[in-house]
């Protein structure tokens, strides 16, 4: 008889270079939240299939199909941007909110002085950060700016954002991965997902915001992420351009863009090469 043991940590703690060196004997995953699908088949008992970015792309009439078949998406997309990343949501909205803060407390408070040797005095202008970038994401970033108004310095907030992205609180873009330096300032700062929005922002969230902040996340998941600039919100693999918007949002911006798509709210099939964002939340 076999004996499998399952552990878990925190994103910041590498477990692979510890003392007991396991790097040999394990096998290392990296859990993400919970995917739409997942959300649907977890807390709806609704099982979906996993699918392809080239799916999504270029046959998306096909999974919307099938998923309207089963639910009305829209509603459920809408609840999943508020609760359903983290998989504790069992008991009611204040829990679950309460929930996340003291997830974001226990990494600002103990694991960032503990494992990235952050200065524990900081620890209050860190929060302060968050809740700015919380209330302002997308933020386009101006790192002397940001530095001045939390009184650290450039070049510490820099470091402090990139533990900040290890430890899942933040998700950094950059318009050029492959010039990215260890301390070159991201071109746009997005929390990592939509339920942290809504649990740290101390303002009302702006939809436009918890639909970037999806994609981004869903999507980098397993596939390279880029800011677009002019042309589009994103850029993925290097290939596929993105734009993010409502329902009305229309092809101007990526209009001569080759492999170029919007991923639209409000909408429940595809039209042309405007597809419902929510399908790319069927990548995991």
């Amino acid at each position: 008889m076999s004996l499998k043991v399952v552990f878990s940590a925190s994103s910041l703690l590498n477990i692979l270079n510890a003392d007991a060196d396991l790097s040999r004997r394990c096998i290392p995953y990296e859990m993400q939240g919970l995917s739409f699908r997942e959300f649907l088949l977890f807390y709806k008992q609704l099982d979906l299939p996993v699918c392809t970015l080239e799916e999504v792309l270029t046959s998306p009439g096909n999974i919307c199909s099938e998923v309207n078949k089963v639910c009305r998406p829209l509603p459920l997309f809408k609840e999943y941007l508020q609760y359903g990343y983290y998989p504790f949501y069992l008991k009611n909205q204040i829990d679950y909110y309460t929930s996340i803060e003291q997830v974001v407390n226990f990494i600002v408070e103990t694991e960032l002085p503990q494992l990235c040797g952050i200065d524990v005095g900081n620890v209050r202008k860190i929060k302060a950060l968050l809740g700015i970038l919380a209330s302002s994401v997308p933020f386009e970033v101006d790192i002397s700016k940001l530095a001045t108004t939390i009184g650290i310095h450039r070049n510490t907030v820099i470091e402090y954002l990139n533990s900040l992205e290890k430890a899942k609180l933040l998700h950094l873009l950059y318009a050029d991965l492959l010039s990215v330096k260890k301390m070159q300032k991201p071109d746009k700062i997005y929390l990592d997902n939509p339920n942290l929005l809504y649990a740290l922002a101390s303002h009302p969230v702006k939809i436009g915001t918890a639909r970037e902040t999806f994609a981004v996340n869903q999507l980098s998941y397993d596939h390279e992420i880029e800011y677009g600039k002019k042309t589009g919100d994103f850029k993925v693999n290097g290939k596929y351009t993105l734009e993010v918007g409502g329902e009305g949002k229309t092809y101007d911006q990526i209009a001569d863009v080759p492999d170029s798509y919007i991923l639209a709210d409000g909408i429940e099939t595809p039209y042309r090469c405007k597809l419902p964002i929510w399908v790319v939340g069927f990548l995991y």
